[in-house]
């Protein structure tokens, strides 16, 4: 750890305890400098700790929602330019970053894995919408607040269960068919369980809502795919950057929407973290435990678990703009996104350091066959 991580160290822990007692003596609403100072300071020091390092991007959208929270004419408007006209265009920038980053072997996985990629589909497409449709009638949210949590399920999984199949030895090639496959079926199956499970809580347009999708996320993964195809390693320093830019793209997503409803999120912030955290932790559950009766091995249902809870948070929030209402139906997906990360990398780590069964299996084979050849 050089000096630079440990000056951060000290410089959150007195900014916390700074936003704390501001806190306790009834100066909450004068803490947001030191606040999100502090989780920048947090993040920047966890970056020197091999272990929560992965979690600095989410510390870093904390930051960038106490922002919005604080200071949210910050994030609404620049000289007249409405900065909700940025989401789209990101969403299909880091749509195009994903399309470059597939190929036409992830879909492949469909021949070869075709079990598993039937599974994941069906649980990515009932799970998520029937536990989110049951959330939003029981929360006693308004309802556009409500459809957001429906959108939010019906949504296709998107590259952070990718990263968290990585991150926790799970079945990697498995995970990137099922985001592939479910992202291509998105079209017509989101605005499908929309229109079936939402339009008593807003009206949904199933054609325009299809168009939507297709124009941010399946001409911009199509056009990612072809510049793969035909440039691959051509740009190295492309390939450094969409990751980059990506991320970048989801921290100003979720900030423009959370200063867009900061009113709202002031009323029911609580309750909508609690049904937020509800339903993207029934998603690991279900995902798992359905795919464990259904005779999947360890590795491929700890996949699918990620499939089903780890939303595509940025695709739903784009069509909640598309719709008009970004600042209702957007705060579902604008809370699901960070809490994913949250859970997604604390799980992923957690069953990095649990050995499947087929992997002790493997292990014990291999110590047997040594032992066998002395």
């Amino acid at each position: 750890m050089n000096i630079a991580h440990k000056i951060s160290y000290a410089l959150s822990a007195v900014l916390g305890v700074t936003s704390l007692v501001m806190s306790l003596l009834g100066h909450g609403a004068d803490i947001g400098i030191p606040l999100v100072t502090f989780f920048l300071a947090i993040a920047f020091a966890i970056r020197s700790h091999h272990f929560l390092k992965g979690f600095s991007f989410t510390v870093l959208i904390f930051a960038a929602v106490s922002a919005a929270m604080y200071y949210p004419s910050l994030f609404t408007e620049i000289g007249g330019f409405n900065l909700k006209g940025l989401i789209v265009p990101l969403l299909m920038i880091i749509m195009f970053g994903m399309g470059t980053s597939m190929s036409i072997s992830d879909f492949k996985g469909v021949i070869k894995m075709p079990k598993g990629v039937l599974i994941g589909i069906l649980c990515q497409f009932t799970i998520m919408p029937i536990i989110g449709y049951g959330l939003a009638y029981l929360s006693g949210l308004p309802p556009e607040i409500a459809a957001g949590i429906i959108l939010v399920g019906c949504s296709p999984s998107g590259l952070a269960s990718n990263v968290m199949s990585y991150i926790s030895k799970a079945n990697l090639a498995l995970s990137l068919t099922l985001t592939a496959v479910a992202t291509l079926l998105s079209p017509i199956l989101t605005p499908f369980l929309m229109k079936l499970l939402a339009n008593q809580l807003v009206p949904i347009d199933f054609v325009s809502m299809l168009f939507s999708i297709l124009k941010m996320v399946i001409l911009p993964i199509i056009a990612g795919l072809m510049f793969n195809r035909f440039f691959h390693g051509k740009f190295p320093w492309l390939d450094k950057a969409m990751p980059v830019i990506s991320m970048a793209g989801i921290a100003i997503i979720i900030t423009v929407i959370t200063a867009a409803g900061r009113d709202s999120l002031l009323t029911i912030g609580l309750t909508l973290i609690g049904v937020v955290l509800i339903h993207n932790s029934f998603g690991y559950l279900l995902g798992y435990n359905i795919c464990r009766l259904s005779g999947m091995d360890q590795r491929s249902s700890r996949t699918i678990a990620f499939e089903v809870g780890m939303q595509n948070a940025g695709l739903a929030s784009g069509i909640a703009l598309e719709m008009g209402r970004v600042a209702t139906m957007g705060l579902a997906p604008a809370v699901f996104g960070p809490m994913m990360n949250i859970t997604g990398s604390s799980l992923a780590t957690w069953w990095r350091g649990k050995p499947t069964k087929e992997d002790e299996e493997t292990t014990e084979a291999t110590e047997t066959a040594i032992n066998e050849t002395r």
